[in-house]
């Protein structure tokens, strides 16, 4: 009889990787010394109360910023930390539900047209061509559907409503398909009835990819989030599933409040 216990498997390595991450103001560490493994396939949040360096590590993530110290790695072997955000984005990771410009005049469907385009090599200088951007079209449509726009999809982007120009974002960052989405307060000035639709547009395209995103709205982290790091004064004050660091003590009092531990 074979008495041996069987080995625990080996856990897969995070798809995105953050080791020591520092980033320094004239002195002042915004980010001191993060470590992040994000789960590949998983919804990850990143929550803190105002100036906790949430913003900072995201901006580092995504190449908005260099770190003074530390790095980024992708799927374990790829360093991201340094690297431009273009040349990120190229790697699989794309940043939406930012603060970004979209062009009023131009309608969602060639938003999508142009962006499709960038990641084919074609290069933005084809934009006014019709021909080459007309083949784009059905991809185009489909990720109109995606996001609930496909009955917006010929209006000028500019007269959008905030929480449709917000989707329309999402679908640029779609475009790309990339391996690690990253969302930026995606329901931030939203009205309840877009934060509703918003959490279930990431339900749908979080399928096959890995989702990382600063929310401050703990309804909506809660509703989507597989694992919730905490961040204070730049550093995690604790990592965990949302059902578990709701009920810690540390996180009650930076963040939560005494409303959601009773939940």
């Amino acid at each position: 009889m074979d008495d041996s216990v069987p080995e625990a498997p080996v856990p897969a390595a995070p798809v995105l990787k953050a080791r020591g991450l520092v980033r320094e103001f004239r002195g002042f560490r915004a980010v001191d010394g993060v470590d992040l493994d994000v789960a590949e396939g998983s919804v990850h949040a990143l929550v803190g109360p105002n100036g906790a360096g949430k913003t900072t590590l995201f901006n580092l993530l995504t190449g908005f910023l260099k770190p003074t110290e530390g790095s980024v790695l992708l799927e374990a072997r790829r360093e991201l930390a340094g690297r431009s955000p273009e040349t990120i984005t190229r790697l699989g990771v794309a940043r939406s539900f930012q603060i970004t410009s979209l062009f009023a005049e131009l309608t969602p469907r060639r938003h999508l047209e142009l962006a499709l385009a960038s990641g084919t090599g074609l290069g933005w200088r084809f934009w006014r061509s019709d021909r080459t951007l007309s083949r784009f079209a059905g991809r185009a449509g489909e990720l109109l559907d995606r996001v609930g726009l496909v009955g917006h999809g010929d209006v000028p982007a500019g007269s959008l409503s905030y929480g449709s120009k917000r989707a329309l974002e999402l679908a640029l960052a779609l475009a790309l398909d990339p391996k690690v989405l990253l969302l930026d307060e995606p329901t931030a000035g939203m009205g309840v009835e877009d934060v509703e639709r918003t959490i279930e547009l990431v339900r749908q395209i979080r399928d096959g990819r890995t989702v990382v995103l600063v929310e401050h709205n703990m309804n909506v982290v809660a509703s989507l989030a597989d694992r919730v790091t905490v961040l204070q004064h730049g550093r995690v004050l604790a990592e965990g599933p949302y059902a578990e660091i709701r009920h810690d003590p540390r996180v009650i009092t930076a963040y939560l409040g005494d409303s959601h531990a009773a939940r």
